[in-house]
């Protein structure tokens, strides 16, 4: 497995030859500090840091590559690993190999990526659900939809935010594979990583609780405004029924298209929100105020019309990251690496699916 360092670095130990010293090669080549290849260069941006090698004192023999920690700036990571290719296996695979890898997924080549596993932190419980290879190997060309949208979903509700930034991300190395003739990868994953804490979303109801004041129904509790933004804040619950809710200058642009439509709707009970400026410091409570009325005592469902679905462009800042890992079946090339283009492709669009449904 994957070690860590103290200096906060991760060591993948070094696998047997040949894989093993040609994964190290891969890196070796890339992170030259001789390097002027631009194809290469650019890379480095995909690919999680690379500082060489290292071998515990106390076992010389044991060689482990050093490289970045990817999740190490996450409070709450939530990780998928998903290999990406028509083929999971090499031109210099044997026949025996090849069967092998293929009868494991044999979706593998008309879909071109597979989900080896992942790990998401789920708000509600405060704890992670984990699925292994065996769970992406159970997915189906009608089910592989859902099957990477689990990795998005909260407990709570699916991080649109999480699949927008995942969806640019993967353009990016996309564009790197269109331009670069020169390597091939086979069995060569992603690695997704997202912020799964709600930190921002920090619910304060205050001593008397939103089912006391049955100022909307019972499930809109503390935990399940965290459904419809990390950008939410419960401050209080006011004496007259209100319930106030702090929302961060990335949603004030979003909010005010909806000013509007809800301007003209004022009744005792009302959901209130107060969107602070933070960059002049001035708070204003808006004149907009969703109804319980309105929404016929459905509070949920509006909320999230308003909050979750969000335009990607407004949600720019969400913490995520795709990285390119395994290179121990990677090799030189004079053509594009289609099998690995087709998996992005549909992963893209598998993921796009996802946001706009």
């Amino acid at each position: 497995g994957i070690l860590q360092h103290p200096d906060g670095t991760v060591l993948k130990q070094l696998q047997p030859p040949p894989r093993g010293p040609r994964e190290q090669e891969f890196y070796n080549k890339v992170y030259d500090s001789g390097c002027c290849d631009s194809i290469l260069l650019e890379l480095r941006e995909y690919l999680p840091k690379y500082f060489g090698v290292w071998s515990p004192p106390a076992a010389p023999n044991d060689t482990y590559l050093k490289l970045e920690d990817v999740t190490r700036k996450f409070k709450k990571p939530c990780i998928m690993d998903v290999k990406i290719g028509q083929k999971s296996y090499d031109p210099y695979a044997s026949a025996e190999k090849i069967q092998q890898q293929v009868s494991k997924y044999p979706l593998m080549e008309e879909i071109g990526f597979l989900v080896l596993g992942m790990r998401v932190y789920h708000v509600c419980t405060d704890s992670y659900e984990t699925q292994n290879q065996h769970y992406g190997r159970s997915l189906t060309k009608e089910t592989v939809k859902d099957g990477v949208s689990k990795f998005f979903h909260n407990g709570y509700c699916l991080r649109k935010d999480a699949v927008a930034a995942s969806i640019r991300k993967i353009e990016k190395i996309l564009e790197w594979f269109e331009g670069q003739e020169q390597l091939n990868f086979y069995a060569s994953s992603l690695l997704f990583v997202y912020e799964g804490s709600c930190q921002a979303t920090t619910v304060r109801l205050g001593e008397v609780t939103l089912a006391e004041k049955r100022v909307v129904p019972r499930g809109l509790l503390g935990g399940d405004i965290l459904e419809y933004n990390n950008n939410i804040h419960v401050i209080n619950s006011t004496e007259n029924g209100k319930i106030e809710a702090s929302v961060s200058k990335g949603l004030s642009k979003f909010y005010a298209l909806h000013k509007k439509a809800y301007s003209k709707r004022h009744h005792h009970g009302q959901l209130s929100l107060k969107v602070e400026n933070l960059e002049q410091g001035n708070v204003w409570k808006s004149s907009t105020c969703i109804t319980q009325e309105h929404l016929n005592g459905n509070v949920l469902p509006q909320l999230e019309k308003v909050f979750c679905r969000v335009p990607a462009e407004i949600k720019e800042s969400a913490n995520v990251e795709v990285r390119m890992i395994d290179f121990a079946h990677v090799f030189p090339s004079d053509t594009r690496d289609e099998g690995y283009i087709y998996g992005l492709k549909n992963l893209i669009t598998v993921l796009q699916n996802i946001l706009d449904n």
